[in-house]
C-alpha cells in the first residue's frame, strides 16, 4: 500500500507542476501542460488505479491550494478525472469464456469514452459561461477580444483577426472554439494513454497486452450516436452547441477507426512505412488547411463500423496474398 500512495502523491505532484506550467505563457510551457494527464495515467496503468486515483487529487489539491478552490474542480474534471478513468478502463478485463485467458476492455470503446469525456468537460466549462447560446457565444468573444488586445499583432493568428473584418473573423472563432477544444482534448487523452502505454510496457508493469492497432473499432453506437448530433447541431440554444461538441468528438474517433483500417489494409505491403507516413503527414498539414483529409478519414472508419471494410476484404484475399 506504502509504494502505491507514494507513487501516487509522486504522479500527481508532477503533473500539477506540468499543468502549472502554463501560467509561464510560453510555447513550450503549453505543450508541457498537454503532457498533464500523463503521469496519472503512468501511475494508474503500472501502479493500479488507485496510485492513478490519488495522482489526480493530490495534483488537484496542490493546485487548489495555491491557485484557488476553482482550479481544483477544474483540473479534477478537466484532467484529473477523465485521465484516471481512461487508464481504469484499460486495466478491466474478463475471463473470456471457459479458455484460460482474459479478455481486455477493447481499445475502440476507450476512445469512445474519451470523445464523451470530452464532451462532457466542454459542456460543464460551457455551463459556467451561460445557459444560452447568445451568452456563451458573448463570453467567448470577449474572452477571445481580451486575447486579441493583450498582444502584438505580430503573429498571422493575431494580424489577421487585428485586420480586416476582425466581427467576422471572430464570429467564426466563437463558433468553432467549443468543437475544436473537444477535438483537443479527445487527440490529448488519447495521446497520454498511448505514451502511457508505452512507458509502462518498456518497464515491464503493463498488465494487459499490448492491442494493434490495425485492430481498433467502434461499437454501433458510436455512428448512432454521430448522427444524433450531428441532427442536433441544428438545434436552438445551447444543445445545438453541446451537439457540435459531441459531433466533433466522435469525428475524431472515426478519424483513428479511418487510420486503423488503413493500418490494416497496408499490413505486408512493401511500402507500408511510406504509405502511412505520408497520410499521416498529410493529415496533420491538410488538417490545418482543409476538411476534406480528415473527413475521408472519419467517412473510412464510419463505414468500417457500419459494413466491417477490414472483414470484408479479408474475406476476398486468398492466403498468402497481400490486401
Amino acid at each position: 500500500m506504502l509504494p502505491i500512495m507514494l507513487v501516487g502523491l509522486g504522479s500527481g505532484a508532477a503533473a500539477a507542476l506540468l499543468s502549472a506550467s502554463i501560467a509561464s505563457g510560453s510555447v513550450l510551457a503549453s505543450l508541457l501542460a498537454y503532457l498533464s494527464p500523463l503521469p496519472i495515467m503512468i501511475a494508474a496503468l503500472g501502479w493500479s488505479h488507485w496510485a492513478g486515483l490519488l495522482a489526480a487529487l493530490g495534483a488537484g489539491a496542490g493546485l487548489g491550494t495555491l491557485l484557488g478552490p476553482w482550479y481544483f474542480v477544474s483540473f479534477l474534471l478537466g484532467v484529473g478525472l477523465p485521465a484516471w478513468w481512461l487508464a481504469y478502463l484499460a486495466l478491466l478485463a474478463r475471463p473470456a469464456g471457459n479458455q484460460p485467458r482474459l479478455e481486455w476492455y477493447p481499445a475502440g470503446r476507450i476512445v469512445l469514452w474519451a470523445a464523451l469525456l470530452a464532451t462532457a468537460s466542454i459542456t460543464i466549462a460551457l455551463l459556467q459561461l451561460g445557459t444560452d447560446r447568445a451568452a456563451v457565444q458573448g463570453a467567448l468573444r470577449s474572452a477571445l477580444t481580451e486575447v486579441i488586445r493583450a498582444h502584438a499583432p505580430g503573429s498571422s493568428l493575431i494580424g489577421t483577426l487585428a485586420a480586416d473584418e476582425p466581427d467576422d473573423l471572430l464570429d467564426v472563432f466563437v463558433v468553432l472554439l467549443p468543437p475544436a477544444a473537444a477535438v483537443t482534448f479527445v487527440i490529448i487523452n488519447c495521446f497520454n494513454l498511448w505514451l502511457a502505454g508505452r512507458v509502462v510496457l518498456v518497464s515491464g508493469r503493463l498488465p494487459r497486452p499490448w492491442p494493434a492497432v490495425s485492430d481498433l473499432s467502434l461499437p454501433i453506437i458510436a455512428p448512432v450516436l454521430l448522427a444524433l448530433a450531428l441532427a442536433g447541431v441544428f438545434a436552438p440554444d445551447l444543445v445545438g452547441v453541446v451537439s457540435g461538441v459531441l459531433a466533433a468528438s466522435l469525428m475524431v474517433a472515426h478519424v483513428m477507426v479511418g487510420l486503423a483500417v488503413i493500418h490494416a489494409l497496408t499490413a505486408g505491403v512493401n511500402s507500408r512505412a511510406l504509405i502511412l507516413a505520408g497520410i499521416y503527414a498529410g493529415l496533420v498539414i491538410l488538417g490545418f488547411q482543409t476538411s476534406w483529409a480528415p473527413f475521408s478519414l472519419a467517412a473510412l472508419g464510419l463505414g468500417e463500423t457500419l459494413f466491417g471494410i477490414r472483414g470484408r476484404m479479408a474475406r476476398r484475399v486468398r492466403p498468402g496474398q497481400h490486401p
